[in-house]
């Protein structure tokens, strides 16, 4: 055998093994956001609620109120589900700047709380980290494997895993807002003009975000005082808030279709997901 036609072999092998790891992946992968999703359809509860009525907002603080009198139309039916799709970009570095492109899809369902991010992080041409996301049944979950099939992290239950994905779970209702009515469990204190605190119960577990909101009664921001922070194997607590812009009608609803996330840390702000909203499905109440 020549050098060239050993070269054509080594070349034709190495592809099938890159065509052989992609598919063998995409279909473990497939399967397990399957699984997931039916999990989070069991779980679903029947609506408390069929349509959104103003008079049940009479009682929350004034800038709450301006949010619901701004983002939603009386009468219309309540989100019982929702499904996302995004475009942005991931920091993959805990002290510096490793931005890296990804695509994702986000199933929720809002009674019982629950969702699936299904991301695609592109690491380098040809080579992605696949990564879920999501809360179920009280229990967080946090994968990501190369190619679907190599796992870099793999975490699940309950504890801070599961309140922080909670936490995302409320922070992210800007995307479907009728969420955030007390008829779906969502209770408001005031703070201030322009700020309230919205307090959610699932099961065990209860957290309070701070929502703070614009002039033209979108929401501006959301945050949570300590959210847990996965450093190596290692979990810390940091002040944690995300950013809303591009607000957009949608149906009956205003949505923002932007945002960032990031850490509030002692040494300066740590932005680490930048996306934007490419679609978005409500289902709705009967």
């Amino acid at each position: 055998m020549t050098w060239f036609h050993w070269l054509l072999f080594t070349a034709g092998a190495l592809a099938l093994l890159w065509a052989a790891l992609t598919a063998g992946g995409a279909w473990r992968w497939n399967a397990a956001t399957r699984a997931f999703i039916a999990r989070l359809d069991a779980q679903r509860l029947p609506a408390s609620a069929a349509r959104y009525d103003p008079r049940e907002i009479e009682g929350l603080p004034a800038p709450v109120r301006r949010y619901f009198s701004t983002v939603l139309t009386p009468g219309q039916p309540l989100v019982t589900t929702a499904t996302l799709e995004h475009t942005g970009s991931f920091n993959l570095s805990v002290t510096g700047e490793q931005w890296k492109p990804f695509t994702s899809r986000q199933r929720v369902v809002v009674q019982r709380p629950g969702f699936l991010w299904d991301a695609r992080i592109a690491m380098a041409p040809g080579v992605a980290v696949r990564v879920h996301d999501g809360y179920a049944d009280g229990q967080g979950l946090l994968h990501a494997a190369v190619f679907g099939l190599f796992d870099v992290a793999d975490m699940q239950g309950g504890g801070e895993l599961a309140r922080g994905e909670l936490m995302r779970f409320l922070a992210e209702a800007a995307w479907y807002p009728t969420a955030l009515l007390p008829s779906q469990g969502v209770r408001w204190t005031a703070v201030d003009d322009h700020s309230a605190n919205a307090t959610l119960s699932d099961g065990a577990l209860s957290l309070t975000l701070l929502f703070r909101f614009d002039d033209a009664g979108h929401m501006a921001s959301v945050r949570a005082e300590a959210r847990g922070r996965l450093l190596g194997q290692q979990v810390r607590m940091a002040p944690w808030e995300g950013t809303w812009s591009n607000h957009q009608r949608v149906g009956s609803m205003t949505v923002p279709l932007t945002g960032e996330v990031a850490w509030l840390l002692p040494e300066g702000r740590k932005t680490y997901w930048r996306g934007t909203v490419t679609s978005l499905r409500h289902g709705r109440s009967a």
